[in-house]
């Protein structure tokens, strides 16, 4: 395989990772930061963790693994990155230290008290680490200062521009919907009609920031790369996303979950066609801008990097897949099937 197909092939492989993570984490990220406000008794917010006790882990590899495969396919990429947004992915970092210690501490006290600071804990460790995404990606998006040697002049302040701060907002709330109907899917009873009500609010809240980032994307970037039309791509995720509100008001949760989910995959799609072949636009000079050619590893790296993910990628998909299917049974608030 020639060099230049590698790197496509990797800068694809990164961007699929990155789209299994988004659609996976994504709702686990909704759940928490929902769990404080949908359940009102113990029972209630237990059955809302337990619905993704079994798969909020696995699904948090993903981002681990995202990080791995840029570190390295391409290393330039994770230097600069890493280096730059330090302080970002620190706090990102940070949230899912919380939130992992949080699922595990809540139950080892039967005190309401103990398990409330959990549960709220629950929901900063799922808002922090959503909220952060969606501002990285958003400045990836619309660039950053990189020079001449490949560094980040900038500091983490220069992420938190109303662009980034919007992508930020605009990721959470479409977790924050995501989750929901995730919990429409899994729950019963009147939990589940609670959650199917408070979807409504939320389609409200998460199709505006999203109509409002288009926008800004539109005019903040298409135009000033000189590019006239976005494309089918994100014109078919913002219609999907008002197709979902049918699907909400009418209880139709699978469906509802199949569409908010498609506008999260096709999101993070466009995100990838929009920079290509960039993966850190520098807003400093465009001929500063890393892309997969100047940022990859040698061609015996991806070769060998690709035998191994033809490998292992299947098994581990194939594996995850089982997992869920063992675990798709609705989940009761009735403390006898509840496990704690």
């Amino acid at each position: 395989m020639s060099y230049g197909f590698l790197q496509t092939l990797w800068f694809i492989l990164i961007a699929v990772l990155w789209i299994g993570f988004y659609f996976l984490e994504g709702f686990d990220f909704g759940v928490g930061m929902l769990l404080p406000f949908l359940g009102k008794k113990d029972e209630e917010r237990r059955a809302i963790i337990n619905s993704i006790g079994s798969v909020w882990d696995g699904n948090e590899v993903w981002l681990f693994t995202v990080g791995s495969a840029t570190f390295a396919a391409f290393p330039e990429w994770y230097a600069t990155m890493f280096s730059g947004f330090y302080i970002a992915l620190f706090l990102l970092v940070i949230g899912l230290i919380i939130r992992a210690i949080s699922f595990e501490y809540r139950s080892k006290d039967s005190n309401p008290i103990w398990r409330n600071r959990f549960d709220w804990l629950i929901a900063v460790g799922s808002f922090l680490p959503a909220f952060v995404l969606g501002v990285l990606f958003a400045n990836l998006a619309r660039g950053v200062p990189i020079n001449a040697d490949k560094m980040f002049t900038g500091n983490f302040f220069t992420l938190l521009n109303p662009y980034g701060l919007l992508g930020g907002f605009s990721t959470v709330a479409i977790f924050l919907l995501h989750g929901a109907n995730f919990l429409g899917l899994k729950l019963e009873g009147e939990l589940r009609e609670h959650v199917n009500t408070f979807a409504k609010k939320l389609w409200i809240g998460a199709t505006a920031f999203y109509i409002a980032l288009s926008i800004y994307t539109y005019v903040a970037d298409f135009w000033a790369r000189q590019i006239i039309s976005p494309g089918v791509v994100p014109v078919a995720a913002l219609a999907i996303l008002l197709a979902a509100g049918y699907f909400i008001n009418n209880k139709m949760e699978g469906w509802a979950f199949i569409m908010v989910a498609l506008n999260i995959v096709l999101t993070q799609i466009t995100f990838f066609l929009m920079n290509f072949p960039n993966v850190m636009p520098s807003t400093t000079n465009p001929e500063w801008s890393l892309t997969i050619y100047n940022a990859s590893a040698s061609q015996y790296t991806l070769s060998v990097l690709s035998i191994v993910a033809l490998i292992f990628i299947p098994i581990i998909l194939a594996y995850q897949g089982w997992t869920y299917y063992i675990f798709r049974k609705r989940i009761s608030t009735d403390k006898k099937t509840l496990v704690y």
